[in-house]
């Protein structure tokens, strides 16, 4: 929804890393110091922050596939994602995606299905949807395939993981478990055990391939990190091939080698707010506590961003206004995007209303439009006042 310069007063503010009472004037998609025909919006009483930026998030695979085995069509289920994010204040997101030998919603092909749908409706959008590629290490014979995506589709960010070690254990361990997850990708369980322990074959030549490939995508300008670090000396080696965002360590020590070289951490939002990770990994909290933890995104669950915040200064791990620039400016800065993540003049009109008697998040202005409004924000704004400049003569 377009509505023209807005000036928000009367809402204490997100600024310099701390509630204060200012006032945000927005003209065409940008914050701006003024604007002489700026329509006022009273918003006494909720907080305006930063919108949130989430640097993985893999909830949008439910709008593709609410069922396993019933997908439907990419571009209508990147709208309907679209419409959640803004719903709870996010502006910015990289979905992660996986490219990957499992098959079925994580294959190759998959991914570039989703990229295209997203190229195809990306001006529909309200909220600056990404694609992030989780890139499983051991497909050495998809170089030269990948990178013809990055530079077809522009993708500025991809992470490392390998998920063959936790795929042999399962078969080895939880039959069950393997079996469904066969299933699910379309396989029967021994023809996936038999693509597991292909891919393994090819190990003692994966750090020289990754190595090569990093290359590439540094000189294609992609961020790159690795997921699921277990050690600091897996971190090591990522840090080496220039792929220095450590998301979701498994480890205080992963965590603590990537703090010691300057290294941002990821961890999950759903972690926060459940209390532990679902997984048996290290608590993200402990990490918080112990200055481990740069950023929160969602993971699998895109509402945990904003209640994993108010989670954090709910146990004073943090006070709230830097428990939110964990998912709104140090995510921002992370990827360099210096256009976004604060609400200052010149930066875009990415931002969020809370009311923080309720915790609701009662609007989300993206770019400067309106991209969702409920309750008493949404009625303020439909009766917005005359233009300040009209007002004062």
């Amino acid at each position: 929804m377009t509505t023209g310069d807005m000036r928000l007063t009367g809402a204490l503010c997100l600024v310099s890393g701390a509630l204060e009472d200012c006032d945000i004037t927005i003209c065409d998609e940008s914050i701006v110091p003024s604007a002489p025909r700026a329509y006022e919006i009273d918003l006494s009483g909720y907080w305006l922050l930063p919108g949130i930026v989430d640097l993985h998030g893999d909830g949008f695979e439910r709008h593709v596939r609410p069922r396993p085995s019933a997908p439907f069509e990419k571009r209508a289920a990147l709208q309907s994602a679209d419409v959640e994010l803004a719903s709870q204040g996010v502006t910015t997101a990289w979905f992660a995606q996986s490219w990957s030998w499992e098959g079925g919603s994580r294959a190759p092909d998959e991914a570039v299905a989703l990229l295209e749908a997203r190229r195809q409706i990306a001006h529909r959008l309200m909220t600056d949807i990404r694609i992030q590629l989780r890139f499983e290490t051991h497909m050495p014979d998809d170089h030269a395939a990948l990178m013809a995506v990055v530079r077809d589709y522009h993708l500025d960010y991809i992470v490392f993981n390998n998920h063959l070690p936790e795929a042999l254990d399962m078969a080895d361990h939880r039959p069950e478990r393997f079996a469904a997850w066969s299933a699910q990708n379309g396989h029967l369980p021994d023809d996936l055990l038999a693509i597991v322990r292909a891919a393994g074959k090819a190990d003692p030549h994966i750090p020289a391939f990754l190595t090569a490939l990093a290359a590439d995508l540094r000189e294609a300008g992609v961020m790159m990190g690795s997921h699921d670090d277990p050690s600091a000396e897996t971190r090591a080696f990522f840090r080496g091939i220039g792929a220095s965002i450590c998301e979701f360590p498994t480890t205080a020590e992963a965590a603590r080698a990537a703090r010691a070289a300057g290294e941002p951490v990821l961890m999950g939002a759903p972690n926060i707010v459940r209390g532990g990770s679902q997984s048996g990994n290290i608590a993200a909290m402990e990490l918080i506590e112990d200055g481990l933890c740069d950023a929160l995104i969602s993971d699998y669950y895109i509402p945990a961003l904003a209640q994993a915040a108010w989670a954090v200064a709910d146990a004073r791990a943090l006070s709230f206004a830097p428990a939110w620039e964990m998912i709104s400016t140090r995510p921002a800065q992370i990827m360099g995007l210096a256009d976004r993540g604060r609400l200052a003049p010149g930066q875009r009109a990415d931002l969020v209303v809370m009311n923080p008697d309720t915790r609701r998040i009662e609007a989300t202005i993206a770019r400067g439009r309106i991209a969702f409004a409920s309750g008493q924000a949404a009625q303020r704004m439909l009766r917005r006042a005359a233009p300040v400049a009209h007002a004062a003569q």
